[in-house]
């Protein structure tokens, strides 16, 4: 019988959304210890919401840069994980490197790896906007891990197709669905399992309709922020009907403008980060998603939830097309008259939440193990 040498594989995670994501990819390598050896690198992008997602999934970081520090730009945030990327790199020598999404640690990463001469492989590869600066910086950050990657793992054949679009080659591709469910379904049926993994921060409702806020682009900051949190305000005062759940981002550009706008309000429930079992358990509880994230698009389908997207433009164009998701923008009279219409219009919940959910099975990191198994220890002649 051949025996294959084991390959190193280096996961780098930095925020809080790609701990999450890349969970069940790290679990599937370890549960392929007899071809991979599996270390988690951290940058730290996220400090407190980033090492709470990984001790939900019984994740320990191998390396961590712990770059974050208060007042940082993001060409400081970007030096700083690709510094101490690159002497991580330099002593590991890992096979092949692994990252997730668009954000500066994705970026740093891949530039790092290249670099080294380290294969790179991206996770959620292809997801456009067609605007730079929408989101920022994201969108570029996503453009440019492409170009360094030698492996794309796309969620959907829209995102492959994008990817093709820009010389990648078919052979390079692996359409997978999103990670995201894969850790959603994990999520659920540890809390069939045992339901106290989940804090449960909302308590009796009284029969309110819960409607679960997320909000914290870096390209809403400032005055479209306010009109967000404007809009959510606005809601909670007309409809008593409801209690708004909001745990409230870490970034002090988020903070302040909600604390000021929001606190106070008696159908509003500001808390802090949740760990993900938590979030999901809320995500279940809730009548409405309203969202600026992008994973909440992908999640909010797989639980029947209808997500309506503070932004102007998606780069996940599948809810959009499948009616699963709607976009507001950060327009206040919009945000409204989009949750009005859910609240108030029993069509209309129930046209969006009997849609499949455009972005996969929950097999998504069984599928990119899989390829690496063929393309790293058997690779074709």
């Amino acid at each position: 019988m051949e025996i294959h040498e084991r390959k190193k594989v280096m996961v780098v995670i930095g925020t809080r959304p790609e701990a999450i994501k890349l969970a069940p990819v790290v679990l599937e390598l370890e549960k392929n210890g007899a071809h991979f050896e599996t270390q988690i690198c951290v940058t730290g992008q996220h400090r407190e919401m980033l090492g709470q997602m990984l001790r939900v999934f019984g994740l320990r970081p191998d390396h961590d840069l712990s770059v974050m520090k208060a007042g940082q730009g993001l060409a400081e945030v970007t030096s700083a994980c690709l510094t101490g990327l690159d002497r991580v790199l330099r002593d590991q020598r890992p096979d092949l490197v692994l990252v997730q999404g668009d954000t500066t640690t994705t970026l740093s990463a891949a530039l790092a790896s290249y670099y080294h001469h380290i294969p790179v492989g991206h996770i959620e590869a292809g997801l456009r906007t067609g605007k730079k600066n929408d989101p920022f910086p994201e969108e570029v950050n996503r453009r440019l891990a492409t170009h360094l990657s030698d492996f794309h793992f796309a969620p959907t054949e829209v995102a492959r197709d994008n990817l093709l679009l820009e010389g990648v080659r078919l052979e390079d591709i692996l359409v997978t669905g999103n990670t995201v469910i894969d850790a959603l379904l994990l999520a659920q049926a540890r809390l069939t399992e045992e339901p106290s993994r989940a804090v449960d921060c909302l308590g009796a409702t009284d029969g309110l309709r819960i409607i679960l806020v997320t909000a914290h682009r870096r390209e809403s900051f400032g005055l479209p922020f306010r009109r967000i949190c404007e809009a959510i305000r606005a809601i909670a005062e007309k409809r008593r009907d409801v209690l708004v759940v909001y745990p409230v981002h870490l970034n002090p550009n988020v903070q302040a403008p909600v604390r000021e706008i929001l606190d106070g309000l008696p159908n509003v429930k500001l808390l802090v980060p949740l760990d993900y079992f938590s979030f999901v358990a809320c995500m279940q509880r809730a009548y409405i998603l309203l969202t600026d994230s992008g994973g909440i698009q992908e999640e909010g389908p797989s639980l029947g939830k209808p997500v309506l997207v503070m932004r102007e433009v998606s780069e996940r164009p599948e809810a959009i097309a499948a009616g699963t998701a709607c976009l507001t923008g950060t327009n206040p009279e919009r945000i409204v008259e989009a949750v009005s219409s859910l609240l108030d219009d029993p069509a209309r919940y129930r046209q969006m939440t009997s849609r499949p959910n455009p972005y996969g099975d929950g097999h998504a990191a069984e599928r990119i193990v899989q390829f690496l198994t063929t393309r790293l220890i058997s690779p074709p002649s």
